[in-house]
């Protein structure tokens, strides 16, 4: 966990998922968190289920990490089985970021269990702060920026490769010599 007195589902949150999710995500998310979009959900990921008969039906609502891929991805157009795998990508990536199998467990277990106001209190100061993390990125001149551009030289394949020697013996041809 960070350094920071966050909780395993801040930490879950904040250095695994959040890196997962697109500017436009979280901006979508933003915006159903401060208006109390019945669109985000608790309890499951999508809805409908992601069963086989409702993979191709557009989904209708979704938990807060899918909610991001599908209005934000996604342009809230999508079947519920692409926002499904997006979730399942989003998830197994940041288990990676993590190093630790299942670490977004400890957001999805938190996150179902608050009430709906709770979870949009403890939620929305979130995706505020990692909105405005990504607004700062993205005005701060990179440390490269100012570094001298070396031009690169292009590379070109050799002309002729010398042929290969095999270590074994060669079956006869049938060519006499």
């Amino acid at each position: 966990m960070s350094a920071s007195a966050a909780t395993p589902w801040q930490w879950a949150w904040r250095e695994g998922i959040v890196p997962q999710l697109s500017t436009a995500g979280l901006e979508a998310l933003h915006k159903a968190l401060e208006c109390d979009d019945s669109a985000l959900i608790q309890g499951q990921n999508v809805m409908p289920p992601p069963l086989q008969r409702h993979e191709s039906d557009h989904v209708v609502a979704a938990c807060a990490i899918s909610f991001a891929a599908w209005k934000g991805d996604c342009q809230g157009c999508a079947p519920v089985s692409d926002v499904h795998i997006r979730f399942a990508e989003i998830c197994y990536k940041a288990d990676q970021v993590l190093g630790e199998p299942a670490a977004t467990g400890f957001f999805l277990t938190e996150y179902d269990s608050w009430t709906r106001e709770k979870m949009r209190r403890n939620l929305l100061p979130e995706v505020r702060s990692a909105l405005a993390e990504r607004q700062r990125a993205s005005v701060l001149p990179r440390a490269d920026a100012d570094a001298p551009q070396t031009e690169v030289a292009e590379t070109k394949p050799p002309k002729k490769m010398a042929p290969s020697i095999s270590r074994e013996p060669q079956a006869p041809t049938g060519k006499a010599s």
